[in-house]
């Protein structure tokens, strides 16, 4: 079998998809660790791929979004020691079919250029795709697929474990919401303030970015690791989408292929 490994490495996690053709085989996420060399990667992603009855040596091609650059280099040795051809990077330089409207096209990463191409091809435009991650992206795109913008917002758990952290008396809680945002304990205000308090900054923000497109209106997606925390809660969320970014590497992979 001939398969193509999409590799969407963050700052806390590296998610990896498996797809032979247009089909998504597996996905596995990883916590990111940025001193591992291709050797170790090599091995981490044969045993996954294993799970499945495969391993490197199926593998026909590597297409890679990143935004660590130590992991982008060891993909890349990877991929050339293991694959013998060179991985396919998001960035300058490559087909993307995406028009970025923005004060500067080389500032924008991969995991954005991928869920504009995977959102506008899934859902159609305008759009605007919550992405949950270490931060929280919010990318719009128009209803000609191109990418207008957005905004950046600290990641959920990046703020939570900042209050965690400084405030001495206060403690690790799970991210669920209480039952009410009144809480009668330490922990049940902890979580009202972190889960609901999120919520209504993903819902702010919304509003403003939709009101800046009207009088057409977008699509909403969340995707990313807390996307199924924090949607069922925030109002204008259409759907949660955990694959995309993984299938908009696919999609960036076919068009230079």
């Amino acid at each position: 079998m001939s398969t193509l490994l999409a590799a969407d490495v963050g700052n806390t996690n590296i998610v990896l998809g498996a797809y032979d053709g247009a089909k998504l085989l597996a996905t596995w996420r990883t916590a990111t660790r940025s001193d591992q060399t291709e050797d170790e990667l090599a091995v981490m992603i044969d045993a996954l791929l294993g799970r499945e009855d495969l391993s490197l040596d199926d593998v026909e091609a590597l297409v890679l979004g990143s935004v660590v650059p130590p992991l982008t280099a060891a993909f890349t040795l990877l991929a050339e020691r293991y694959l013998d051809r060179p991985a396919l990077v998001i960035g300058p330089g490559i087909k993307t079919g995406v028009r970025l409207r923005v004060d500067n096209p080389s500032e924008v990463g991969a995991d954005r250029i991928a869920n504009t191409v995977a959102a506008h091809r899934r859902y159609g435009g305008p759009a605007i795709v919550v992405d949950f991650g270490t931060t929280t992206n919010f990318d719009v795109v128009s209803a000609e697929g191109d990418f207008l913008g957005g905004a950046f917002a600290p990641g959920l758990e990046v703020s939570a474990e900042s209050l965690f952290s400084r405030a001495a008396r206060l403690f690790r809680v799970p991210f669920t919401p209480p039952a009410n945002a009144i809480g009668k304990n330490t922990a049940d205000c902890l979580r009202s303030g972190i889960v609901f308090g999120y919520v209504g900054l993903v819902e702010g923000l919304l509003a403003r970015l939709e009101a800046e497109l009207k009088p057409a209106s977008p699509r909403v997606v969340a995707t990313g690791g807390l996307a199924g925390t924090i949607a069922p809660l925030a109002k204008g969320i259409e759907r949660v989408d955990d694959d995309l970014t993984l299938e908009g590497l696919r999609l960036l992979w076919e068009i230079n292929a």
